[in-house]
């Protein structure tokens, strides 16, 4: 059985047969961190992926029910890097699914250079112009703004960690694509796929996902769009097949 600490809950992991460990007091995965997983390449028999600010584990608990190939999480904060590891132990993964205590920027050191054949990241999204506007609680704070990571140190990782021809996944926000283009670019990863993620269909995208590939060719496949709510503000049938597997 599984230790809970603190206010911490064991949650169903949507669709997959699977739980996961979480807490009020800590950054909980959404659903960006769903449709990253979802819209990922992963390799189905073997290989090597790492998902940068991992979190409590939710993308590597996800891409494990859609490939066997060995995972890697990378996460800086230590609560939230403690309740992805019971996770995986409770899940039994602990032979797939690996976590790792640490800083995004020393995983290429540490980790090793061009060794993976994926690279994915919900990095935090909100850029750090003035620091004295950040007054939530710390775990918030690193989980939503830059304060150890900037989106071109995420890229810049990414590029060191993946190998030729492997792939690198990010969601964001569409107001950083340029950011991500020109940086991806940078790095010689060129971006391969994009999808925009709309609250609803009268509604400006909201959610970004890119898809990048390490000394690709210049090819950009736009995806049609999701919809994440109906007219009647429930679920489209896309996300609820995505969430419970189209019950």
């Amino acid at each position: 059985m599984v230790q809970l600490k603190e206010d911490e809950r064991l949650d169903y992991l949507l669709a997959e047969n699977l739980r996961i460990i979480q807490s009020p007091s800590v950054f909980a995965f959404s659903l960006d961190a769903v449709l990253l997983a979802k819209f990922t390449y992963v390799p189905i028999q073997k290989g090597k992926i790492i998902d940068l600010c991992t979190g409590n584990a939710i993308v590597p608990l996800l891409l494990s029910t859609r490939s066997k190939a060995k995972i890697f999480g990378v996460e800086i904060q230590e609560r939230l890097y403690d309740m992805g590891k019971r996770s995986i132990e409770y899940n039994e993964l602990q032979e797939q699914i690996e976590l790792v205590h640490g800083d995004v920027k020393e995983m290429p050191k540490f980790m090793g250079y061009q060794k993976f054949d994926v690279v994915t990241c919900n990095p935090p999204y909100f850029p750090v112009t003035d620091r004295g506007i950040i007054n939530e609680k710390q775990p918030f704070a690193i989980a939503r703004h830059e304060l150890y990571l900037t989106l071109e140190e995420a890229i810049q990782v990414s590029g060191q960690l993946v190998k030729p021809g492997g792939k690198v996944t990010f969601v964001h926000r569409p107001g950083r694509l340029l950011d991500i283009i020109t940086s991806m670019r940078l790095n010689n990863i060129e971006p391969k796929r994009l999808r925009f993620v709309y609250p609803k269909k009268d509604k400006d995208a909201n959610t970004i996902l890119v898809e990048g590939m390490k000394d690709g060719k210049k090819d950009l496949k736009i995806e049609p769009p999701l919809f994440v709510y109906d007219e009647n503000n429930q679920y489209t049938t896309e996300v609820k097949e995505i969430l419970y597997g189209g019950k």
